[in-house]
């Protein structure tokens, strides 16, 4: 299978990639290279990529969509997989104007793209985080998104919005997923778990939100890679009478994560643990825009493949602390 996938440089995008192309499937990869964070850690996933067979890269921004629709014209997929935007929930507060290009207008630009290529199956990336101000739990695909906490929330429930609007008009199969705290090896520094790690390992303080009293559905790279790689083989269909399609479009929503929260604090013990070392803790007020409880309800994505994800958090972490220090001592 030809699958075109956004964001390869990326923690997500570099990880899919990774195992489609372990199964034999040609990949051709999108990413603009911002420097949102740091390069070097972009630069060593696509050196690992590049030196798999059936892999090609494509550098250009999601924006660019002369480059874009070049790239998918090139590629000729059967599948696209959109998992590249601007991330993070803190950084919408000091540059919103990342969210609106990359999320918004690359959203489109995908979208686009898709119905001028049309495929058998566009995914695209949405996240916990629309379920916004949202107090009851676990969360459900059908509960109300209405009240984003922040702009991230709100252009990604916007690409849900656009995503279905397309599905409808152009009969394009579509599948939006809610990513729940992913972490794990190849993690984006700028998210808590990586930097818990770093920090710690570096005899830094670490800043806990709300005084530690928050819970998030933690969920593993590799759980989510393989519910995505799943996801991939059963697009929604136009009519198909249950109530995890859309009754107007070939579109669905899945949640992806484990369904257990963990307690912050609980989460840091663990990476104190398999670190051998304690945390210098800086106890702070609430972040603007965190939720200070999120959990998947995952039960749609049993019934559609079969799985669910269930790596706990003590082997996640393990694996996350193995691969920090194995990267860095071949720095």
């Amino acid at each position: 299978m030809r699958i075109f996938v956004t964001g390869t440089a990326g923690f997500i995008g570099f990880h899919l990639a990774r195992r489609l192309l372990e199964a034999g499937h040609q990949v051709d990869g999108y990413d603009g290279m911002t420097t949102y964070y740091g390069l070097e850690l972009k630069h060593a996933r696509l050196a690992i990529l590049k030196g798999m067979s059936g892999f090609r890269q494509h550098i250009a921004m999601l924006e660019d969509m002369e480059a874009l629709e070049g790239a998918v014209e090139a590629a000729a997929p059967d599948v696209i997989v959109h998992l590249a935007a601007q991330a993070g929930v803190r950084y919408s507060l000091e540059n919103p104007r990342a969210y609106v290009d990359s999320n918004l207008v690359g959203g489109f630009n995908v979208l686009e793209c898709a119905r001028k290529h049309p495929v058998r199956h566009l995914l695209m990336a949405s996240t916990s985080s629309v379920y916004g101000a949202n107090e009851r739990t676990p969360f459900r695909e059908e509960d109300k998104t209405d009240r984003p906490l922040t702009l991230y929330a709100a252009t990604k429930k916007a690409n849900e919005a656009m995503a279905h609007s397309y599905a409808h008009l152009w009969a394009i199969p579509t599948t939006m997923f809610r990513f729940f705290t992913v972490y794990g090896p190849w993690g984006r520094p700028d998210m808590a778990p990586l930097k818990f790690v770093e920090a710690i390992e570096n005899g830094r303080t670490i800043d806990i939100y709300n005084h530690g009293k928050m819970e998030r559905d933690f969920t593993y790279i590799d759980d989510l890679v393989e519910a995505i790689r799943r996801l991939i083989d059963v697009p929604p269909a136009l009519g198909a009478g249950d109530p995890a399609t859309s009754p107007v479009a070939p579109y669905r929503i899945v949640n992806i994560g484990r369904g257990e929260p963990v307690n912050l604090l609980d989460f840091i013990e663990t990476v104190e643990q398999k670190l051998g070392k304690k945390a210098v803790r800086n106890y702070v007020d609430m972040q603007k825009g965190d939720a200070p409880r999120t959990l998947a309800d995952s039960d749609l994505l049993m019934r559609l493949t079969g799985y669910r994800p269930s790596t706990s958090v003590a082997d996640g972490v393990s694996a996350l602390v193995d691969w920090y220090r194995d990267y860095h001592a071949k720095r």
